[in-house]
C-alpha cells in the first residue's frame, strides 16, 4: 500500500429525515431546528417507544435502505462530475456500511413465512444498478460501519486497486433493531439529545450518506468538474480503527481505544483541527467518554474546538451515521463555517465540550481539518479526518454544495 497516494473526496450525496440532497441537509444544519421523531405506521411494532426519524416516504414495505443509497450515490456522482461513461472507463469500486443492511423483505408481516433474504446486499445492488464490475463490499460492523467503509475505500485507492470508490452507508427502519433498543432501555422518550444533561438514550433515524473517493491523480487526469483536480480539493487525509474487545455493547470505561483511534487519525498535531463531528449518540456513557477522550487528544483546546452534533438534527442513523457525518464535514469545509447546533437545554457538566448554538462559527484559516468519530457495538471504533483549503471555503451562497 502506498501511503503517499493522496485520496480526495470529489462528490457527496445525502438522504435524511429532512429530505433528499446535500443542499437540503445543509439548510437543515444551518436552521438548527428541533425535529421530533416519527412513529412508524407498522402494526407489528409492539413496543413502548417506537420512535424513529423517518425519511419522508410512507412506504415502509419497500427496500428503503437500497433506495436511499441509490439516491445519495446519484447525487454524489453528479457532484463529482462522473457519468456512466466515466465510471465504466475507471476502476470503480463500491463499499457501503450498514447496521441492518436491507431489512425490509425479512420484516414484512410477522416474519414467520419461512422466507429469508440476505440483508447485506446494498453494495451489490448499487453496483448492479450502475453497471460496475469492480470490488464490491458490504460492511456490517454496527454503527461504525460507514467510517470503516470510507477507510476501506481509502485503502483500495492507496493500494492501487481502484481509481474511484463509491463509499458510505445506508440504514432504514428496522422493527428488529428498534425493538432491541427498546428492550435495552436505550431509547430516549423525547428525541436524540447528545451531551444534554437530561438525555436518556438515543433515537434512530433513517438515511444514507455517500462520498465519491478517488486518487488525486485520477481526479486531475479527468479534470472537468472534479473538485479534486485543483486547490479546492477535499482530502480524506486519515482513517484510523481500533477495537475495545471488552463488552458486547459498552465501550471500555477508560476510553483507551477511542483515544487511540482519534490520535492515529489526527496525527502528530491537533492544532489544525477546526471542528469535530462527534459520535454523540445521547446515551449516558458514550457522550461522557467521548468528551473525555477529546480532551486527551485535543489537549487545552478541547473546550474551545466547536463540535457539530449531527445526531441531534437527524437522530442516530446507524451504519450511515459516520458517512453522513463525513458528508456534513465536507459541507462544513466547503462553506468554511460550523453551523449552530440544535439547542441543548442544559449541557451535562461532565461533557465539557463546545456546542455553539447562537450562530455559525467560522473555521479559522489555519484549522481546515474536521475530525469525525464513530463507535459501534462490539467495541468497533473509527475516526477519520477530512481536510480542506481556504480556497475550498470561498464558494459563495447559491453555488451547489
Amino acid at each position: 500500500m502506498n501511503r503517499e497516494v493522496e485520496v480526495v473526496v470529489t462528490g457527496v450525496g445525502a438522504v435524511t429525515c429532512h429530505g433528499a440532497g446535500a443542499d437540503t441537509l445543509w439548510r437543515a444544519m444551518t436552521a438548527a431546528g428541533t425535529r421530533l421523531p416519527d412513529r412508524p405506521a407498522d402494526p407489528f411494532a409492539g413496543m413502548d417507544l417506537p420512535l424513529i426519524s423517518l425519511v419522508p416516504d410512507p412506504d415502509l414495505a419497500a427496500d428503503r435502505a437500497t433506495r436511499f443509497a441509490s439516491l445519495a450515490a446519484a447525487e454524489a456522482l453528479a457532484d463529482a462530475g462522473l457519468d456512466a461513461a466515466a465510471l465504466a472507463s475507471a476502476r470503480t469500486a463500491v463499499v457501503l456500511g450498514s447496521c441492518m443492511g436491507e431489512p425490509g423483505a425479512n420484516e414484512r408481516g410477522r416474519g414467520d413465512d419461512g422466507a429469508w433474504t440476505p440483508p447485506f446486499r446494498l453494495a451489490g445492488a448499487l453496483a448492479a444498478e450502475l453497471g460496475l464490475f469492480g470490488a464490491v463490499h458490504d460492511v456490517g460492523n454496527a454503527c461504525a460501519a460507514g467510517a470503516y467503509a470510507l477507510g476501506i475505500a481509502a485503502d483500495l485507492v492507496r493500494a492501487g486497486l481502484a481509481d474511484v470508490v463509491i463509499a458510505g452507508g445506508s440504514d432504514a427502519y428496522s422493527r428488529v433493531a428498534l425493538g432491541c433498543f427498546n428492550r435495552l432501555g436505550a431509547v430516549d422518550p423525547e428525541r436524540c439529545r447528545p451531551f444534554a444533561d437530561a438525555r436518556a438514550g438515543t433515537v434512530f433515524g433513517e438515511g444514507a450518506g455517500i462520498l465519491v473517493v478517488e486518487s488525486a491523480a485520477h481526479a486531475r487526469a479527468r479534470g472537468g468538474a472534479a473538485a479534486g483536480a485543483g486547490p479546492d480539493a477535499l482530502r480524506l487525509s486519515a482513517v484510523a480503527w481500533s477495537c475495545d474487545a471488552d463488552h458486547p455493547t459498552a465501550p471500555r470505561a477508560d476510553g483507551e481505544q477511542i483515544v487511540r483511534a482519534m490520535r492515529e487519525a489526527v496525527g502528530g498535531t491537533a492544532g489544525d483541527i477546526g471542528c469535530v463531528v462527534p459520535h454523540g449518540t445521547g446515551t449516558r456513557l458514550n457522550d461522557v467518554l467521548e468528551s473525555r477522550a477529546l480532551h486527551e487528544v485535543l489537549g487545552a483546546r478541547a473546550a474551545q474546538v466547536p463540535l457539530y452534533s449531527l445526531k441531534a438534527l437527524l437522530g442516530h442513523t446507524g451504519g450511515a451515521s459516520a458517512a453522513l457525518a463525513a458528508v456534513a464535514a465536507a459541507l462544513i469545509l466547503r462553506r468554511g463555517t460550523v453551523p449552530p447546533n440544535v439547542p441543548v437545554e442544559e449541557q451535562d457538566p461532565q461533557c465539557a465540550v463546545s456546542l455553539p448554538q447562537d450562530g455559525p462559527v467560522p473555521l479559522p484559516t489555519g484549522a481546515r481539518r474536521v475530525l469525525v468519530n464513530a463507535y459501534g457495538f462490539g467495541g468497533n471504533n473509527a475516526s477519520l479526518v477530512l481536510a480542506g483549503s481556504a480556497r475550498a471555503a470561498e464558494r459563495k451562497e447559491g453555488v451547489p454544495v
